[in-house]
């Protein structure tokens, strides 16, 4: 079949190289001059299935509440008059149940695992290079508290297939040195072995790249104007003043995809969680990590690509606005120095704000939409690129008829 593919962020190219593998006619149309440009841009670089909670816990109403007022909160709501955010604040609250929860961290840890198996394969395949490391995920904690509920978390993964082992303050310290400044702040963490970490912009413009030696065709700098649907489907897609048409369309939009289909009557419980990210270049004297870090009571994760750290997370909830806040700016990089004060960077820090397309579940929406011929796959949230070869990969086999291979419940 013709398809179109709306979006060239990581999933967006995922799905492009899968469905041109698939042996499809592959077009994809982005606003921006290249691929990886947006989300896909400087995020935390995790490949991380352990990352598979979602913010709608039973836990994390308290936390919601302590920080509210706090610029530099972990998670932030900016209280305003804004009935998107209202709808989805409400989702979340119902997914926030212990049910809920558990339903939630079993169809994300099928996906991820499913997507770092297709992601290693990829790249035995093609030997893509993104600066990856396979030398897990370590999460750290230095409340007690936090630890005993990451550990309750740690045990469902387990059982899900996620080997996330909870492990000892000391135990931290010999899978990654540089936190021997702080050891005695630390009370454990848990480390998963098999995830991994690389720079999902850089993936994201190689996989370009070899999309289009395979045939597919990119159409950079052409904005989405409009989706003409007519009868149940998708007639055409109007962007870069032509109309283009194909047989099935792939909405891979991040968090402009509610928006795209609001004037088809469509509304994707979609909204924008603007996270930010540091990246410095190291001296080659610095004492940094290199297993990739999650700081779960700070939201923040690092991880090393080459001879750059990248430290990255948080996530407010303000609209479209990608407007760099000094004090959340500034809140990674005081966090990176008590963790590890011999950095020692050169120059300035490169600061960035991406808006990452957020569902109340944390579970992406993939498969077919209520117009016929138009599929989605978006809705990722902070895992964009760790379920990005995956959700590409079975988003390909729905579109071509075929039952995709991971235990996931799919739109």
């Amino acid at each position: 079949m013709r398809v179109i593919v709306l979006g060239a962020g990581v999933v967006g190219v995922a799905s492009a190289w899968y469905l041109a593998r698939a042996g499809h006619q592959v077009t994809v149309i982005e606003r921006q001059p290249a691929a990886g440009l947006e989300t896909s841009f400087a995020n935390g670089g995790q490949i991380s299935v352990s990352h598979a909670e979602p913010w709608a816990n039973p836990h994390v109403l308290p936390k919601v509440l302590k920080w509210l007022g706090r610029e530099d909160a972990p998670l932030l709501f900016r209280l305003r008059w804004d009935p998107a955010l209202f709808r989805w604040g409400l989702r979340f609250l119902a997914e926030c149940r212990a049910s809920r929860s558990r339903a939630n961290i079993r169809a994300i840890v099928a996906m991820a695992l499913y997507s770092r198996q297709q992601l290693a394969a990829l790249r035995a395949e093609t030997g893509i290079d993104y600066d990856q490391l396979t030398r897990g995920i370590l999460h750290i904690y230095t409340d007690a508290a936090e630890l005993s509920a990451a550990t309750r978390a740690a045990a469902i993964m387990r059982d899900l297939g996620c080997d996330r082992q909870t492990i000892s303050a000391a135990q931290c310290v010999a899978i990654e040195p540089a936190l021997a400044s702080v050891a005695d702040q630390l009370v454990g963490g848990d480390y998963t072995a098999n995830d991994e970490s690389g720079d999902a912009h850089r993936f994201t413009q190689s996989l370009a790249a070899l999309a289009a030696a395979q045939g597919v065709q990119f159409l950079y700098g052409s904005s989405v104007e409009r989706i003409e649907a007519v009868g149940g489907e998708v007639q055409a897609v109007h962007a870069g003043d032509q109309r283009h048409v194909a047989d099935a369309y792939v909405l891979s939009c991040g968090s402009w995809s509610a928006p795209m289909l609001a004037s088809l009557g469509i509304h994707l419980p979609v909204y924008p969680a603007k996270g930010y990210s540091a990246t410095l270049t190291l001296a080659p004297e610095s004492i940094a990590p290199s297993v990739s870090l999650t700081d779960d009571e700070h939201k923040i994760v690092f991880s090393r690509l080459g001879q750059r750290l990248r430290i990255a997370g948080t996530a407010e909830f303000n609209g479209y606005n990608t407007d760099l806040n000094s004090v959340r700016c500034q809140a990674l990089l005081r966090r990176a120095s008590q963790l590890f004060p011999e950095l020692r960077p050169l120059g300035e820090p490169e600061l960035w704000a991406g808006l990452r397309p957020a569902t109340p579940s944390n579970v992406p929406l993939i498969g077919r939409s209520r117009l016929g011929n138009l599929w989605l796959n978006t809705g990722h949230g902070t895992l964009g690129w760790t379920m990005a070869c995956g959700s590409g990969a079975a988003l390909a086999d729905l579109l071509s008829g075929r039952r995709p291979e991971p235990d996931f419940t799919f739109c």
